[in-house]
């Protein structure tokens, strides 16, 4: 953002600026941090006052931080400094929501160089103010401007979204699941990991000698655990697919084989388990810096899906979120532009999607597209496009046009941006946990925790 300042020969008295802010879950810990204020009631894993809720109130200065905000960047800008700040706070803003923040030149003093501000920030949605006053400033006497793109940037690296899910997942019954040739240390402890926190029961199907040497290789007791032998990596995955319509497991997990050969006797018309709709991947992701988890879907398994399978991809992702807790899954339909291009399939693909959801077609969900990442992801973005939506700036699942560019996007958010990623197969009868061997132990905890969480509302156990 390219930044230049207003000259205290260039104010007039009636000038106004205003900044929006979204404020975020990360902003509140950061401010803890840097002012040392670590009052529980502004954070949001945390009940302050007792009552059952995490509150993640925002602190007042905060607050009035961001009119600094208006007067340092806008008005007047870079070589404004304070010589006195009221402020009445008159409400209260929460973790979440859109703040507008706005400065009103009041007086101009000649004297002393000084402006006289009345200062107010709103609450976006409904114009609630939240907080009013009046500022006195030194206002600067030469021009200058600056990019703020200069200014380094802070990112939260704490993956909160999967601790949220290991304690919403936390009072459920393990989950029996058929753990699929387990013969590595990955495989094999991220099994017995999901086990110690009880979230998983496991069945550990595959040949019992490469097991138990993973086992003492790992230092870990397979005491109370029961492994049926299959030395073979098809049949291992058959029998525990047969584990399942035998109701001795409700899940299945990935070991240490080819994902093509644990799908494949999932996918047996006759013997499988198949659902009604077509098996899609759902990538559940903790992407530092968002407000809430992030799924991305389809990543894994449907290379170049038609519109019927992006239907199943939709809807299976809705179903996973609500899983989850996202309340009204919010689904941006992704495409190169956020226009319908009759030249680029996949926007036509995405309007068409939103329209099936409009009419009920795919349910429990907001489906808006075509949307290009950034206005899916980003309000800013979505309001210089124009884009007037529930969706837009504020999509949880991001549906990609084919397995290529979903692949792409959740290594990106991995490698780059820090994400963990949590892996699971939808459409069949039961949750299929997919693990990479790069995951770590959280990626595999999560993993687990998601299955189960799926699990429990499906068959009535949870909301």
């Amino acid at each position: 953002m390219h930044l230049e300042n207003k000259t205290f020969d260039e104010l007039e008295i009636g000038a106004r600026a205003e900044i929006r802010r979204l404020c975020t879950t990360d902003d509140l810990i950061v401010f803890a941090n840097v002012s040392g204020n670590h009052n529980p009631m502004h954070l949001h894993d945390k009940d302050g006052d007792g009552d059952g809720v995490d509150e993640a109130i925002c602190p007042g200065m905060f607050v009035g931080s961001l009119v600094t905000a208006v007067l340092g960047n806008v008005l007047p800008g870079a070589g404004t400094l304070y010589r006195s700040q009221s402020f009445s706070f008159v409400g209260q803003a929460m973790a979440g929501e859109e703040l507008i923040s706005s400065v009103e030149v009041t007086a101009l003093d000649r004297a002393e160089n000084t402006a006289t501000l009345r200062t107010e920030v709103r609450r976006a949605t409904d114009d609630t103010l939240i907080l009013t006053g009046e500022a006195v400033v030194t206002a600067p006497r030469h021009k200058v401007s600056m990019d703020s793109a200069d200014l380094p940037g802070l990112i939260v690296q704490r993956h909160r979204h999967f601790e949220k899910l290991l304690d919403l997942a936390a009072p459920l019954p393990p989950i029996r699941t058929a753990v699929v040739c387990p013969e590595d240390p990955n495989s094999l402890g991220g099994a017995l990991l999901a086990r110690s926190h009880t979230l998983i029961e496991p069945i550990l199907v595959g040949n019992p000698a490469r097991i138990t040497a993973t086992a003492a290789e790992l230092g870990a007791d397979l005491t109370g655990i029961e492994i049926i032998e299959v030395d073979d990596h098809p049949l291992a995955a058959a029998r525990a697919v047969a584990l399942v319509n035998e109701r001795r497991a409700d899940a299945l997990m990935k070991g240490h084989l080819h994902t093509d050969e644990l799908l494949r006797p999932a996918l047996d018309r006759a013997t499988g388990l198949r659902g009604g709709r077509r098996f899609t991947h759902v990538f559940v992701m903790d992407v530092p810096g968002l407000p809430h988890p992030l799924l991305v879907t389809d990543a894994a398994i449907n290379i170049s899906p038609d519109l019927k399978t992006k239907v199943d991809i939709v809807q299976n992702a809705i179903d996973l979120a609500l899983s989850i807790g996202i309340e009204q899954p919010k689904v941006g339909i992704l495409s190169a532009v956020e226009t319908v291009n009759p030249d680029i399939p996949s926007s036509m693909d995405a309007a068409l999607l939103s329209k099936m959801a409009e009419r009920g077609q795919i349910t429990g969900g907001l489906v808006d597209g075509p949307l290009a990442m950034d206005n899916a992801v980003d309000l800013a973005a979505a309001r210089t496009k124009g884009i007037v939506s529930e969706v837009a700036g504020r999509a949880e699942v991001l549906v990609v046009p084919g397995l290529d560019a979903g692949n792409m996007l959740a290594k990106q958010l991995t490698y780059i941006s820090h994400a963990e990623a949590a892996g699971v197969v939808m459409g069949a009868r039961v949750p299929i946990i997919l693990n990479s061997r790069a995951d770590d132990d959280m990626s595999r905890l999560a993993s687990c925790a998601v299955a189960a969480l799926h699990h429990a509302r499906r068959s009535g156990g949870a909301e």
